[in-house]
């Protein structure tokens, strides 16, 4: 295969000088105000006054913040799937299918042309930030590899189709790159993940495969399958590109998988829009995609549920603050609240964390326990755990968390020192266990394997699916548990 990447390099290197340079204030509202303009004439432009502003704060004060929830039953569910001038100009072509790791709602996702050319441009943004770190790296020498879910779509009316994202971008990859786009459609389009795993294992052509990109849960299990004699299975990877999950506890176990040399970056490509790429070391955040399809506002997490909470936007962040994140967007959301929760390490320009969901959190007793937080102290605990999940129990008048971990690691001794940190870290949960509200937490093992029987069992193998870490309602994290039993 002729070594594209000389012709990607033209693009690149200006394209890392105009990244570098951008004014993160200056752009940020420069692309809002496009967007407005694009889509004044939609029938929530017109409700909002769109014609009328001027700048951001003139955008939060007409345009509330909103969920999911509250754009499909106030502005898509009368007329999907057939949405027409109502968000966004023309026809939406596309709506991605998002199944929410807590609520377990599917959700219908806009998804427009100009979404998915944005979409495109900040996954040549990475390969930009992988070359200006990597200068004699030649990722298109060979294939780039895409493992996501199937990329069959199906008709929802003349001319709008819907299903998993990676799909929709499999149908959008523009002709130039086709001919290095791995799998093919016979194997991209097999709905079962297993079968799919089989012929990805036989079929993939080893040596050729420059590029890998994916959740870091299904690549290690891809990844696992295709090794031979413990050898890395793609022996000239030169870049694996993860996002959708905390890469630290995959960290350790991809190692042996990779060959020497091959580098890694974290990017934050949601459903809604490509948000963030990691263009320094691991650890040291992704820095925001400020000029594309995403304008981003920032809203303290503890204000999200309160009558008027503060907004911040590239002009007010502060780092080391819990935000819920705010998206407006070239496919017709305004002031959309995503569910996730980030937290900056940088101002100029703006690089993030992902630190977990707006529902990853537990308060069924008053504890206000978050999802990094149990993480944390899993990790403290040294032991490997493969997957876990977490959720409320009563126990009478009573209640306690109980944690599902995929481990061989013997549990004894361990839900005390799981105590411990959690209240170390939390002076909530610290002070309900002081007073007697909350019992100490229980661990439950699981064999290896399990969750992804779990996960193959409600239909949520493989793609852009992830095990749910938090489940705040006893009722749901119960069936959970009876289905992880």
């Amino acid at each position: 295969m002729l070594d594209g990447t000389p012709i990607l390099k033209l693009f690149t290197r200006p394209r890392v000088a105009r990244m570098e340079s951008l004014d993160p204030v200056a752009t940020q509202e420069r692309l809002l105000l496009s967007f407005l303009r694009t889509a004044r004439d939609t029938r929530f432009g017109r409700a909002h006054g769109f014609d009328a502003i001027r700048g951001v704060r003139d955008f939060q004060a007409r345009v509330p913040l909103r969920r999911y929830e509250d754009f499909w039953r106030d502005w898509w569910q009368t007329d999907f799937p057939v949405l027409r001038d109502v968000t966004w100009p023309g026809l939406v072509p596309y709506f991605a299918l998002s199944s929410g790791t807590t609520s377990g709602t599917t959700k219908y996702i806009p998804v427009t042309a100009a979404q998915m050319a944005a979409n495109q441009g900040a996954g040549l943004d990475t390969l930009a930030w992988h070359l200006a770190a990597h200068p004699r790296s030649r990722p298109f020498a060979g294939l780039s590899f895409m493992l996501g879910g199937s990329t069959a779509l199906q008709d929802l009316a003349p001319g709008v189709r819907g299903g998993d994202l990676s799909g929709i971008a499999t149908v959008e990859i523009p002709r130039l790159l086709r001919g290095r786009a791995w799998p093919p459609d016979t194997i991209a389009l097999t709905p079962d993940w297993d079968a799919k795993l089989a012929a990805l294992a036989e079929r993939t052509p080893r040596e050729a495969v420059r590029v890998l990109t994916g959740t870091p849960s299904w690549l290690l299990m891809l990844l696992h399958r295709m090794a031979r004699d413990g050898a890395p299975p793609f022996p000239h990877l030169e870049l694996l590109i993860h996002g959708g999950a905390a890469w630290a506890p995959y960290r350790d176990r991809f190692g042996p998988l990779l060959p020497p040399g091959c580098s890694t970056r974290e990017v934050y490509p949601a459903s809604e829009g490509f948000c963030a790429i990691q263009d320094r070391g691991e650890g040291e955040g992704m820095r925001l995609v400020l000029d594309r399809g995403c304008f981003f506002e920032f809203v303290p997490v503890e204000e999200l549920d309160t009558p008027d909470p503060t907004r911040h936007w590239a002009a007010t962040i502060e780092t080391g603050v819990d935000y819920a994140i705010v998206l407006t967007t070239n496919a017709g959301l305004h002031a959309y609240v995503v569910g996730d929760v980030v937290r900056f390490v940088d101002r100029r320009p703006p690089r993030l964390l992902m630190t977990g969901r707006t529902a990853w959190t537990m308060s069924a007793f008053g504890e206000h326990l978050t999802g990094e937080e149990i993480a944390t102290a899993l990790d403290r605990l040294g032991i490997p755990i493969a997957e876990w999940c977490c959720g409320p129990e009563f126990v009478g008048e009573l209640g306690r968390h109980r944690l599902v971990l995929e481990t061989e690691a013997p549990l004894d001794g361990l839900a005390a020192r799981l105590d411990a940190a959690l209240a170390a870290l939390n002076e909530d949960y610290a002070a309900h266990r002081k007073g007697g509200q909350l019992l100490p937490p229980e661990l439950v093992a699981v064999p290896p394997g399990r969750f992804t029987e779990w996960m193959r069992a409600r239909g949520k193998l493989g793609g852009q699916h992830k095990v749910p870490r938090v489940i705040a309602d006893p009722a749901r994290f119960a069936e959970a548990v009876a289905g992880l039993a």
